[in-house]
């Protein structure tokens, strides 16, 4: 019976969905198991063979688990908002849910040919209404919440108004933004309508506010850091700029340390959890006040520097503001307008992720104003660079060249005078005040003291004269969660009289409109803007027509859509109860399920998706809508499957290409070739290259020994270097078991590892070695036999080695231990059903197919996923005896096997008395017999 992998792998998948045989119940008797995998963004591509590496090491565990008799949630669905379908509709007109539909159908098809055991009754789609729901109802919660400081707690808005109410908020400690001046109960009260709503605005967890954003202008939209590369969009590699626009916020900041702290709890990578608490960012010091003098403006202004070394401020040499500080267009004197406007123009152009990592070059400008020192009164020059960011900190730094590296490089680079640290100070000037005299005569100006001493009488110092305080800082800033999209997340917004108000949760999901174009309108805003029915009536609670706006009943709607990462923050919570209609999960799911025990994805998501649904999870926590403060216990990065890349060689400036052995010294362009042109000896199929890229229709290709041989080269497995693999094509030609089985083969997890078609075929052999190993030409050839002690040592090995490794995720070892096992029970000619069930639920969790339809053909009905898995037996592992090795004048000759309880004396004996010893003593009497139990046998003569 041959081993017809396409048809085995068919009658199986269609049997798991008939039977929904991987469907989780959300109450059992069993311990439950949750495994997660980042969903995906379903790209009109559909996936290569790089994709499914950490979605198959998830499924092994998930069904791993099941084998350990656990009740296993293992859900999947796609993160189907974005920007590149949208970029699609705005090329064809196609509306992005009909491209983001057959995305997903061709998703789903591919998914279900390897085999995963997702419980697919749990789908869920970011861009369905459904669900995008309770993602508007969540933004919901946040902009009726504050963050109470004092118990690092997030409450409900109407507590706080209460507070302002009963006393103002002179006793609020709060996470804010801008608040002004203290107010009493008396003048909140007296307060309108509008006043009141202004200023809970700056203690919402989500809030409107003018912000420096990533802008696109062709993509016409604002973009996050980790969307962009290397100072392009990562979609289309277009421009951006720096740009002051209003948009929402969510008040991440009010999380920080809460974020740091909890990495402490939760098993992840200490490399992911090395890259949030760089993001994050804690930093302990002063919060430094500096007065400006400038003829530019009436009353001199004060602006604010944090830094971690307030010890030495002695050594300010000038200060640094960010080039878009909001006091820069008010300080600057007329003679430096010219060179610091074009600065601040040319600092636009530039993305924060590339001026934070530009730590070579030097450049800013004067401003022509200056600061004066809090203690010695001197005036100190006010530059802007862009090394400074408007939003970190407070968007200035005091410059201490004395100090800091960048700093002296600063002030040597445009002449900037560098004090001496401890260079005494005046106080006989008048310009001090008695208490300031008094107060820094007390300092002893901090010359001498330790770091931490001078540190402590610095800030006591800046505090006693009002001129800052002790601080702690973070450098995580609050998320930006507007876009100029239409393929998102509509605001469940609305304005009157250009205040916010939140739609009624009863009223959700406010669906996305139809609209006629997906770019920006003629004015400038956003997609949305084209929406023709896109008000809110506020007596019929429904969406209508924008003629109706009359800004008393009806009212316009927010034009900003939400960002990618805001339906993925919390996607695996909906996952425990996605059909429940009133609430994101029922407190029974999320009391049974809790939390994802493994979660499996990339660690470039490390400061955005999972730094973001970490807060959502403990803002959730909070309000009592989840039973845990971290979702996920475990997470692994799995590693990179990469792509072998092929390339020809263009001679610049003319039509003509050389073969890679040909190119020695020559100036020639490198261009990517489709891999599947070139065939295993990197010969180049010229026809197919020409048709494909008919720009070079013409070319003259120069060969050698008669053939065009590309270049090679390891690179990312990407469509845009045709260097991708279709995983369709290795099912179709060595089965899904196969693509399984060596993808976990090709090296550890977490590493990234090179493709090659060609050594598929090695995994592919051991599946058929292993099928005939269950079945030979006349049908099955398993028998009730009595397993003999070498098919009891293969087996256990197996079982411990394969649990030891599943365990410790060292999926790669497992798939060599297989090979090995199936070689000794091939050699030990075992049929033995003691010894072959027991493997084959060892190996299904790797190869399901082929060890479901083994396991039927043995008479099980039910599915070989709900066999327990095997139990070790350590006994069997012991060895009562040793194969000697019998040396003759130190020459081994033969082996002979004995007992390992047997004495020195009964070695020797049964030795001497063996017929191959005679053979070899021809009639001689030894001189000596040397045993040395357990180990070896010399006979010398």
């Amino acid at each position: 019976m041959k081993y017809n992998f396409n048809d085995i792998e068919a009658k199986w998948q269609k049997y798991w969905a008939e039977n929904q045989t991987f469907k989780a119940i959300n109450n059992s008797e069993k311990p439950k198991y949750y495994v997660l995998d980042m969903f995906p963004y379903p790209s009109g591509a559909g996936l290569h063979v790089g994709h499914p590496l950490g979605y198959i090491a998830s499924d092994i565990y998930a069904r791993y688990k099941r084998h350990q008799g656990f009740n296993v949630l293992h859900p999947q669905g796609y993160d189907s908002f974005g920007l590149p379908a949208e970029q699609y509709a705005i090329q064809t007109g196609q509306h992005p849910a009909i491209t983001t539909a057959e995305n997903i159908k061709t998703y789903r098809r591919q998914l279900d040919q390897i085999g995963f055991s997702f419980d697919w009754s749990r789908e869920v789609r970011t861009s369905d209404p459904n669900y995008y729901k309770w993602t508007q109802w969540i933004f919901i919660q946040l902009f009726n919440s504050w963050y109470c400081k004092n118990h690092e707690k997030a409450y409900d808005i109407k507590d706080l108004v209460e507070l302002f109410k009963e006393e103002g908020n002179i006793n609020i400690n709060a996470e804010c933004q801008n608040v002004g001046d203290i107010f009493t109960a008396e003048e909140w009260n007296a307060m309108s309508s509008e006043a009141q709503q202004s200023i809970l605005l700056q203690y919402r967890l989500t809030y409107l506010a003018e912000t420096e954003v990533n802008w696109c202008p062709a993509l016409g939209t604002v973009l996050a850091n980790d969307e962009i590369v290397n100072g392009v969009s990562e979609r289309g590699g277009h421009p951006v700029i720096r740009k002051k626009m209003t948009q929402w916020s969510m008040r991440i900041s009010a999380y920080a340390e809460r974020l740091l702290q909890g990495l402490e709890t939760i098993d992840w990578t200490d490399s992911l959890k090395e890259s949030q608490r760089n993001w994050i960012g804690k930093s302990v010091g002063a919060q430094v006040k500096f007065k400006v003098v400038s003829n530019e403006v009436k009353e001199a202004p004060e602006f604010e520097v944090f830094t971690t070394r307030p010890d030495t401020i002695f050594g300010v040499s000038f200060m640094t503001l960010a080039p878009e500080h909001e006091l820069v267009s008010q300080i600057t004197t007329p003679e430096q307008k010219e060179d610091v406007d074009a600065y601040v123009l040319a600092t636009a152009k530039r993305s924060e992720r590339d001026r934070m990592a530009d730590v070579k070059t030097i450049s800013g400008v004067f401003t022509g104003a200056y600061a004066i020192h809090p203690f010695t009164k001197k005036l100190i020059p006010i530059w802007i660079g862009d090394y400074v960011l408007a939003g970190y900190g407070t968007g200035a730094v005091m410059s201490v060249p004395c100090g800091d590296e960048r700093d002296y490089a600063f002030a040597k680079h445009f002449d900037i005078p560098i004090p001496n640290i401890f260079e005494g100070v005046d106080i006989s000037e008048e310009a001090f005040s008695d208490k300031e005299k008094t107060v820094i005569a007390n300092s002893d100006f901090l010359n001498g003291m330790t770091y931490k001493k001078a540190t402590k009488r610095a800030i006591y110092a800046l505090e006693q004269m009002g001129q800052g305080e002790g601080k702690t800082n973070y450098r995580l800033r609050d998320a930006v969660f507007s876009r100029q999209r239409y393929w998102g997340e509509p605001f469940p917004v609305y304005y009157v009289n250009g205040m916010p108000q939140m739609i009624d949760a009863k009223h959700l999901p406010i669906k996305l409109p139809e609209v006629e174009k997906y770019l920006p309108t003629e004015t400038g805003e956003p997609p949305l803007g084209n929406a023709t029915v896109w008000a809110w009536d506020t007596e019929k609670n429904d969406l209508v027509s924008n003629d109706l706006i009359d800004n008393e009943t009806i009212h316009p709607l927010e034009l900003n859509t939400m960002p990618g990462w805001a339906g993925s923050s919390f996607y695996f919570n909906r996952y425990m109860d996605p059909e429940n209609q009133n609430e994101i999960a029922s407190k029974e799911a999320m009391d049974y399920w809790q939390d994802v025990d493994l979660y499996i994805g990339g660690s470039e998501h490390a400061t955005g998706h999972l730094l973001y649904s970490r807060f959502w999870q403990k803002f959730l926590f909070d309000k009592g809508v989840v039973p845990v403060d971290e979702y996920a216990k475990k997470l692994i990065n799995q590693g990179m499957i990469l792509g072998t890349s092929a390339f020809v060689y263009r001679v610049e400036g003319e039509n003509k290409f050389l073969s890679k052995g040909l190119v020695l010294d020559k100036k020639v362009q490198e261009i990517h070739a489709d891999v599947s042109f070139v065939n295993s000896s990197d010969e180049l199929d010229i026809e197919a290259f020409k048709n494909w890229r008919p720009e070079f229709k013409d070319a003259e290709f120069i060969l050698e020994d008669g053939a065009y041989k590309v270049g090679r080269d390891v690179e990312k497995m990407s469509k845009s270097k045709y260097n991708v693999v279709n995983p369709d094509d290795i099912v179709s030609d060595y089965g899904a078991d196969s693509l399984r089985l060596y993808e976990m083969f090709l090296g550890p997890l977490e590493q990234y590892k090179p493709w090659n078609t060609a050594g598929i075929t090695g995994v592919h052999s051991f599946l058929k070695k292993l099928w005939k190993l269950y079945v030979d030409n006349n049908g099955l050839k398993v028998t009730d036999a009595t397993p003999t002690k070498d098919n009891l040592k293969t087996l256990h090995k197996t079982i411990k080695k394969v649990q030891d490794d599943i365990e410790n995720f060292s999926f790669n070892t497992s798939v060599s231990t297989f090979m090995i096992s199936v070689n000794e029970l091939t050699a030990q000619k075992c049929t033995s059903k003691d010894i072959l069930e027991p493997l084959l639920v060892l190996i299904s969790p790797y190869a399901p197919h082929i060890a479901e339809e083994l396991w039927s053909q043995l008479g099980h009905n039910a599915s070989i996923s709900t066999a327990p898995f095997p139990e070790f037996d350590a006994s069997h592992l012991v060895e009562s005896s040793k194969n000697y090795p019998i040396s003759f004048n130190g020459k081994m000759r033969f082996t002979m096997e004995l007992p390992l309880d047997m004495s020195k004396d009964a070695i020797e004996k049964a030795v001497l008395e063996n017929e191959k010893t005679q053979e070899q003593l021809a009639g001689r009497t030894p001189k000596k017999v040397i045993v040395v139990p357990g180990k070896i046998v010399n006979i010398v003569g």
